[in-house]
C-alpha cells in the first residue's frame, strides 16, 4: 500500500491553529510542527476553541496531519533543581490537556540535561516525571491521553540525556514498567552499563559502546484507548548524526539498530535536518537541506527508505517561509512514489 508523502516544517503558532493550517497549505506542506508556548518558557495563550474547530475542519478537507506540538526548550525533566522539574511537570501536564482538543496530535520533547547528576539519575528523573504526569491525567480522565508522547533523539551536547537509542529505551522501560499489569519496576544498578533487570527476570544487556544496540525482550507497552502506544520516538537526522550514528555510510545499519533497541513501531516522526558538523561532533547545529555535512544524497535516501518513507517528516532547518517552500518542493521532486 502506498502512502502520501507527509512533509512540512516548523511554523509560528502566533496566529492560531487555522492560520498554521492555511500557511502549511500555501507552501505545499501537509504536516507541520509548532511550539506549544514560547520556546524559552512562560504561560501558553488561552486556546480558542472556535479556532481549533475551524482548523480541524480545514485539516480534514485538505488532508493535513498529524500535527506535531513541540514542548518549550526550557522544559528540563531531569534538572537538579526541584523548581525547574516542577515547571517541567506543570508545563507537560498543561500541554497534554490542551492537545486533547486536537485528537491524534504528537507531542515531542527533549528528554533533558542531567547537569552533572549522571545519565542514570537523569533517566530516573525523566521517567518519574512521565509517570507522575500520566498517572495524574489517567486519574482525572479515567484514561490516558489521546496524544502520543515522543522522546526526541539528541546529539549528546553537554549533559543531554537521549544521546543514544539505549538511553531512550531505558526511559521508556522505566515508565512502562510502572503501568505494567504486575506493576513491577525495573531495578537499575549504580553502574549504568550493568544489566537492567526486567520483569520476569529478563535482562537488557548494555554495551560499553554507547552506539551498540541493546538486546531487549518483548515489550510491555502502555496503550491509549485507541490501542496505540503512548510513548514513541522522534528521530532527528541532525541530532543522531552529530551523536555519532552514520546515516550517510550505513543508513540500513542505523535503522536496524533502532529497531533492535527500540522497535520501529516506536518511531512516529522524523525531524529532517542537515548538519553543520562532522559526524560525532555532539554539537546540534542544523543546516538547510543539502547544505551541510549529511548531504542531499543521504537525506534523499532517508525520505525514500522503505522503513521510513510512510512517516511524517518535519523540517527544522534555518529558513524563512520561502526557504521552507523551496525545500519542500525539492524534497517532493526527490521522492520516489
Amino acid at each position: 500500500m502506498q502512502f502520501q508523502f507527509k512533509i512540512g516544517c516548523h511554523l509560528s503558532s502566533s496566529g492560531g491553529y487555522l492560520a498554521m493550517g492555511q500557511t502549511a497549505e500555501s507552501i505545499d506542506a501537509n504536516v507541520f510542527q509548532f511550539f506549544t508556548r514560547n520556546p524559552r518558557g512562560g504561560a501558553a495563550r488561552p486556546v480558542d476553541k472556535a479556532d481549533v474547530a475551524a482548523f480541524l475542519a480545514f485539516a480534514a478537507e485538505k488532508g493535513i496531519g498529524p500535527i506535531l506540538a513541540h514542548a518549550p526548550y526550557t522544559l528540563n525533566a531531569c534538572s537538579a533543581d526541584p523548581k525547574i522539574r516542577e515547571f517541567a511537570k506543570n508545563t507537560f501536564a498543561d500541554d497534554l490537556e490542551r492537545l486533547e482538543l486536537t485528537p491524534g496530535a504528537l507531542y515531542n520533547f527533549h528528554p533533558g540535561s542531567h547537569v552533572g547528576q549522571g545519565a542514570e539519575k537523569g533517566i530516573e528523573l525523566i521517567a518519574e516525571l512521565l509517570v507522575e504526569v500520566l498517572s495524574g491525567f489517567k486519574k482525572k480522565h479515567k484514561q490516558l491521553p489521546s496524544t502520543t508522547i515522543l522522546l526526541e533523539t539528541m546529539s549528546g551536547k553537554g549533559s543531554e540525556v537521549g544521546r543514544n537509542f539505549a538511553e531512550l529505551r531505558s526511559i521508556i522501560d522505566a515508565v512502562e514498567s510502572h503501568f505494567s499489569p504486575s506493576n513491577q519496576t525495573i531495578k537499575q544498578s549504580n553502574n549504568p552499563l550493568q544489566p537492567i533487570e526486567h520483569p520476569g527476570n529478563q535482562t537488557i544487556k548494555q554495551s560499553n559502546n554507547p552506539l551498540q544496540p541493546i538486546e531487549h525482550p518483548g515489550n510491555q507497552t502502555i496503550k491509549q484507548s485507541n490501542n496505540q502506544t503512548i510513548l514513541g520516538v522522534c528521530l532527528d537526522t541532525c541530532h543522531i548524526w552529530d551523536g555519532g550514528y552514520d546515516i550517510a555510510g550505513d543508513l540500513d545499519g542505523v535503522i536496524a539498530e533502532f529497531d533492535k533497541t527500540l522497535g520501529l513501531g516506536r518511531l512516529k516522526a522524523i525531524h529532517l535536518n542537515d548538519s553543520l558538523n562532522f559526524r560525532g561532533a555532539a554539537k546540534d547545529r542544523h543546516a538547510c537541506i543539502g547544505k551541510g555535512k549529511i548531504g542531499l544524497e543521504t537525506l534523499t535516501r532517508v525520505i525514500n527508505h522503505p522503513k521510513l518513507r510512510d512517516l511524517p517528516f518535519y523540517l527544522e532547518t534555518p529558513n524563512d517561509l520561502d526557504g521552507y517552500r523551496d525545500e519542500i518542493a525539492l524534497l517532493r521532486s526527490l521522492r520516489s512514489e
